[in-house]
């Protein structure tokens, strides 16, 4: 389904995921599309930004000229830091994620499914599994809110969001919101409710690429970039 018209869908998920985040929490981004996120932040909205590798407070992406190899994400990419900013070793930063210092984590996905289980650390190619757990298992535990960022399908056209993930879980029943290129569903007690779709397309063209089962909330609408 061609519907992006040219626009990067990982753009298209990172600016989603910012739109979900609330002033005044603390935030970890995770590998991938969720390190995106911190160069997507509405005007107005404040968040201390925690990168597992052992950092809060950093700000979105330098210019060229303005990146320091030493400062970095989760992603390796090179981040900013802003006034206020705390450095520290591996350990104290997984602490911080497992003993709920963190409000929200916006996390790379695999697969996910309708009951909120995440798979995204582990997939078998060549016969082998990889490529590794990282903080992921930390996150999923020490965090109330996980909010899943992935691409709504893989390359084959198959669908991410399953109605039972088959691959080694990352968090069983953590994830509370899912971000896609194509919608937005909340996991809710009774499964996943569609809350909104990209400009232009319909519920019907949703559940065409959905495995999982889902509801339609009443505020359907368009997604908001």
């Amino acid at each position: 389904m061609n519907h992006l018209h040219g626009r990067d869908p990982r753009v298209v998920i990172a600016q989603r995921c910012a739109q979900e985040l609330r002033d005044g929490e603390v935030v970890n981004l995770g590998i991938g599309i969720p390190t995106m996120t911190a160069n997507y932040l509405p005007p107005g909205i404040n968040v201390i930004f925690h990168s597992e590798n052992g950092c809060f407070g950093f700000g979105p992406k330098p210019t060229t000229l303005g990146a320091d190899s030493d400062i970095s994400n989760a992603s390796t990419e090179p981040v900013t830091l802003l006034p206020g900013a705390a450095i520290m070793d591996l350990a104290t930063s997984l602490g911080a994620m497992r003993n709920g210092y963190i409000a929200t984590s916006v996390l790379g996905g695999l697969e996910v499914d309708q009951e909120g289980n995440l798979a995204n650390w582990a997939h078998k190619r060549n016969g082998k599994w990889w490529p590794g757990i990282g903080g992921g298992m930390d996150l999923c535990h020490g965090v109330p809110r996980i909010i899943a960022a992935l691409q709504h399908t893989d390359k084959h056209g198959n669908s991410k969001i399953k109605k039972r993930t088959h691959l080694p879980l990352t968090g069983k029943n953590c994830v509370k919101t899912i971000v896609t290129d194509h919608a937005v569903f909340d996991v809710g007690p009774d499964g996943l409710v569609l809350r909104e779709a990209f400009p232009g397309l319909t519920v019907e063209n949703i559940r065409a690429i959905t495995e999982a089962d889902f509801t339609v909330s009443p505020k359907f609408g368009p997604m908001t970039l």
